[in-house]
């Protein structure tokens, strides 16, 4: 009787519910799943091929660049940057972004926010901010580097912006992604203009550069 009870159980056990069976199956399937959606992702991304965005430096007018004891500068300076997305499949969220101008790789205004924006396909957006300082610390070498370039005629500033963008394709929207913003605007400036007139120059169409 005993023998006939060993061999019931073992005929159960070979026929019956096998957990850890079914676990492998589950894990198996949604391993396919997942590689298959990600592979079909890579796909799109790669027949897509997003390019980086174009920006350009529609205009600066450069307000006020006051040097006061010890070494603290008051600035204003008002820019615009148009953005052109060149991709025919792909759309463009900016988030966070953020402008400033620096000289001769000094910061010279404080950062002002720009709104989060959508750019569309192929779509062009002027970016407008106006960028002020007060009090903002520079080297002491500031007046003196501003002395050579009246000199030299011209004046050198550096706009740049910084932020985060997102592709979308179709309702698939990508992760963040770092973008800068890297825009050179050579003004020109009379060896007898003071820096503190209203305003100073414009400059206009100059391109950047954008690293992502």
């Amino acid at each position: 009787m005993s023998q006939a009870l060993s061999k019931s159980a073992k005929h159960c056990g070979e026929k019956g519910f096998n957990i850890e069976k079914l676990n492998k199956k589950l894990v198996y399937t949604i391993s396919t799943f997942l590689l298959s959606f990600i592979s079909l992702v890579l796909l799109v991304w790669l027949v897509l091929h997003p390019s980086k965005p174009r920006f350009s430096l529609r205009e600066v007018d450069v307000y006020q660049l006051n040097l006061s004891a010890p070494h603290l500068l008051t600035s204003s300076i008002d820019i615009t940057i148009e953005s052109k997305n060149p991709n025919q499949r792909v759309g463009i969220y900016y988030d966070q972004l953020q402008a400033y101008a620096s000289y001769r790789g000094q910061q010279i205004t404080a950062h002002a926010q720009l709104p989060a924006f959508y750019q569309g396909i192929q779509d062009r957006n002027l970016l407008s901010a106006s960028l002020k300082g007060d009090g903002i610390p520079v080297a002491p070498s500031f007046g003196y580097e501003v002395g050579r370039d009246q000199v030299a005629g011209k004046l050198v500033v550096a706009l740049r912006l910084d932020g985060q963008l997102r592709w979308k394709v179709g309702t698939w929207v990508s992760g963040r992604y770092r973008i800068n913003v890297n825009c050179v605007a050579v003004l020109p400036l009379g060896a007898t203009d003071r820096i503190s007139t209203s305003p100073i120059n414009s400059g206009q169409g100059t391109s950047c550069s954008t690293t992502i």
